[in-house]
């Protein structure tokens, strides 16, 4: 029994660190396409 909840609390900490690198990599993604929407479109202005 006391086996099965480390198990979990392993499995609840790998999650968090998963969510983790998915927010990080989406806040990136999203960074990089707006600074890049930003160049695109002063190019096309100018």
């Amino acid at each position: 029994m006391a086996k099965e909840s480390k198990n979990r609390k392993d499995i609840g900490k790998t999650a968090t660190k998963i969510m983790a690198i998915i927010l990080v990599g989406m806040m990136i993604l999203s960074v990089a396409a707006t600074l890049i929407y930003y160049i695109v479109a002063m190019v096309q202005k100018g």
